[in-house]
């Protein structure tokens, strides 16, 4: 296995929510030996005034994303499932949250 220094440790990505029931947002990007080492330093990093609930730390490698410039061939199948959007459906008075 391959040592890693603190010259090339690799990327982090870093999420936190901040109360209970809320999502996960993204908070920022660290560096670390591995992924105890990351929660550690995003813990002291990010939420520092007791900001967070619970932090969610992924290596940056393992994250895939859609590229801007094909955003219309990619999303373009959604965009005829109107039953997709909230406006379709008739919600109760009593749901609050949605």
């Amino acid at each position: 296995m391959e040592k890693i220094s603190s010259e090339n440790w690799p990327l982090w990505e870093v999420f936190i929510r901040t109360r209970q029931g809320l999502d996960h947002k993204h908070a920022g990007s660290l560096h670390a030996a591995d992924a105890q080492m990351a929660l550690e330093n995003a813990r002291d990093v990010y939420t520092r005034r007791n900001e967070g609930i619970s932090i969610w730390v992924v290596e940056s490698k393992y994250i895939h994303a859609s590229s801007p410039e094909e955003a219309a061939s990619f999303f373009d199948p959604a965009n005829d499932k109107v039953y997709r959007y909230p406006t379709f459906y008739q919600l109760p008075d009593e749901l609050k949250n949605i």
